[in-house]
């Protein structure tokens, strides 16, 4: 609602609305991040000093200002001093956040190898010396950087100079940082009798290109809070963003949760990763005598549809970027050529399809992360330790199975289960994951793998057996065995946890053999049963099978469905099913839904007991078979 003239604003109006203020930051951080795309300057930033030795203010925009990289709308156009900062602020980061990928694509040039398709092992030494923070980055991310300058130098026949000749700048997103404002430009408060509704006021432009400052008018925005915001957290400014014809805000909230701790811990949860099952985790003690036991057998997390369906969509989303790439060789450079009407379908599809790529990947990754801390919770564990990511690199499995393993959504999870585990008070540790797999998780002795546990001779990886029958024998699944060494490895290696100063991440780098051999699942006391001998006769059995019949008459009450049922069986004469089996439901099978979309398999309609259950049928409702039929004639 406009607050001067009380005006109510559809939903389509106050995207429009907030697509204007979004257009006009957009376009003065694309300036900003074409002018300073350089070395340089990026240089200049990620210093933190300024050309007097003064440090940098930590928000981008006060940054930007400091060094003079200053920026104004458009010619004619007029806007407050706070667009201008949002528009200051996304350039900011994005040019921040370049420097690291600079230092990268800067050390891989220097130590460019021979052979860029296969690297020796001193050419990896090398290249992880000149990276910052080499020794414990993926070696996917430096074959990925390779991939890029290779496919640079097949095209244009030399190496690029940096990163910069390397990739273009940045497309600026069409967003309203609300953070880089003060209450000149945007407000936010809770409602006072509802603690779960909020109002955001901010200033939007009544039309695309605002003349003067009545061009803009103040909007007041109800927001329903989602019920994971605490009523007594404090709210901050929301980032808007358009989806469609929708406005949606990322709103930031700050409560206090418990505090957690790197060391101390007697109860963890481990999680392991994998394909198909997409987490196997579980919990082990830590007692005092520094034996580990496990609690439970563990659980999975399966995505297998999830999975198959984000599968579907990569494999037509390569077919549409070949099919676009096709279109673009026979464009050419030729603007009005026929086919340019289709490119433009083609691209607009591709679109659509990384958005619901990205949508389901963002779906799996809350829901797998919640799984994973809800396991923690019921457990009472104070620490997830978490297989570390950087050894999950694709590769010797086929080049499907390399490409479902790269592009699952690991570090996704990774991030939203710190976030959901930080609330409860909960740490999430990751540690080494070197061969948590191949070792027993009771004698550390090499793992046999087969491919079930009924085919104990066919080669596979899912089921592990220990080869040391006589001390040990355990068998059982892979990913079961795996997230109980993670779990011993982080509770006898829980000293050694350190903070990476880089990410404010807990982690534990290396393993120590003499931690190593202490980290081991001791298998719990097997209680034995009630001891069953037979201490006499044999209690004999009748063998009537009639029901056992009442030993006082059934009193005598009104007749009808109001009485109660006489002495004895029930009516056999039946030919009617029970009213509410009646609606829905035939002879021998579960009751039908209601809805026409779905339809239970393997079962008819009849008046079953229980959802899934089924009922012999009654005698009345087969058929008898005729056994005159193969008779011959008695002659």
């Amino acid at each position: 609602m406009e607050e001067k003239t009380g005006v109510v604003l559809s939903a389509a109006v106050l995207a429009q609305r907030v697509g204007w203020a979004a257009d006009l930051v957009s376009g003065m951080a694309g300036e900003l991040l074409a002018e300073h795309w350089n070395a340089a300057d990026v240089d200049v930033l990620a210093s933190g000093e300024d050309a007097g030795g003064r440090r940098l203010p930590s928000n981008a925009w006060m940054a930007l200002r400091r060094l003079g990289w200053t920026v104004a709308p458009a010619e004619g156009v007029r806007a407050n001093d706070r667009i201008v900062r949002m528009a200051q602020e996304q350039a900011g980061r994005a040019l921040r956040s370049a420097h690291w990928r600079a230092e990268l694509t800067s050390a891989v040039l220097r130590t460019w190898p021979c052979d860029p398709g296969r690297r020796t092992p001193e050419e990896w030494d090398r290249v992880r010396e000149a990276v910052p923070g080499g020794r414990y980055l993926p070696s996917s991310v430096i074959r990925s950087r390779t991939r890029q300058i290779t496919a640079f130098a097949g095209k244009h026949g030399r190496l690029p100079a940096d990163v910069f000749e390397l990739e273009a700048p940045p497309r600026a997103a069409r967003m309203l940082l609300l953070s880089a404002c003060d209450g000149q430009q945007a407000t936010i408060e809770r409602g006072e009798g509802d603690p779960q509704r909020g109002l955001l006021r901010l200033q939007l432009p009544t039309r695309p290109d605002p003349r003067s400052y009545r061009d803009w008018t103040w909007v007041a925005c109800p927001v329903t809070l989602p019920p994971t915001v605490p009523p007594g957290a404090v709210l901050h400014l929301p980032t808007l963003r358009l989806a469609g014809a929708k406005v949606r805000a990322d709103l930031a909230y700050t409560h206090a949760v418990p505090k957690t701790s790197r060391t101390g811990h007697t109860v963890a949860l481990g999680v392991d990763w994998g394909l198909n099952t997409l987490l196997s985790a579980g919990a082990a003690r830590l007692h005092d005598d520094g034996h580990i036991t496990a609690l439970g057998h563990g659980a999975q997390f399966r995505a297998a549809g999830v999975l198959a369906r984000q599968y579907r969509l990569r494999r037509l989303s390569e077919h549409l970027h070949a099919k676009a790439a096709q279109y673009q060789r026979l464009i050419g450079a030729d603007t009005q050529h026929e086919l340019s009407g289709r490119h433009q379908v083609l691209q607009e599809e591709i679109r659509c399809v990384s958005e619901r790529r990205s949508n389901l990947n963002d779906a799996l990754a809350w829901a797998a992360a919640r799984w994973a801390v809800d396991q923690a919770v019921a457990a009472h564990a104070t620490v997830v330790y978490l297989e570390d990511l950087r050894s999950m690199e694709a590769g010797g499995m086929g080049r499907t199975h390399n490409t479902r393993m790269s592009q699952t959504v690991r570090g996704r999870i990774a991030d939203r289960m710190r976030h959901l585990a930080a609330e409860a008070g909960i740490a999430v540790v990751t540690v080494p994951p070197r061969n948590t797999s191949r070792h027993c998780p009771r004698c550390l002795t090499l793992l046999r793998h087969r491919k079930a546990p009924d085919r104990p001779t066919a080669p596979g990886w899912k089921w592990a057996l220990c080869p040391d029958r006589a001390g040990c024998g355990w068998q059982g699944d892979r990913d079961h065995g795996a997230w109980q060494r993670i779990t011993a490895r982080g509770l006898t290696h829980q000293d050694k946890t350190v903070t990476d100063r880089t990410t404010g991440q807990m982690v534990i780098h290396t393993v120590v053999d003499t931690f190593e051999t202490q980290a081991v699942i001791t298998p719990t006391a097997q209680t034995s049963r009630a001891d069953r001998s037979k201490t006499g006769p044999t209690r004999r059995k009748t063998t009537c099978h009639a029901p056992r019949r009442r030993r006082a008459p059934s009193p005598t009450g009104p007749s009808g469905p109001a009485g109660k049922r006489p002495e004895g069986h029930a009516p056999t004469g039946r030919r009617t099913l029970p009213r509410a089996a009646h609606r829905h439901q035939g002879v021998t099978a579960i009751s039908t839904p209601t809805t026409r979309r779905h339809r239970p398999r393997g079962a008819a309609l009849g008046a079953g007991f229980h959802l899934h259950a089924h009922a012999t049928p009654p005698r009345w409702a087969q058929t008898m078979p005729d056994a005159t039929s193969g008779m011959g004639s008695p002659s």
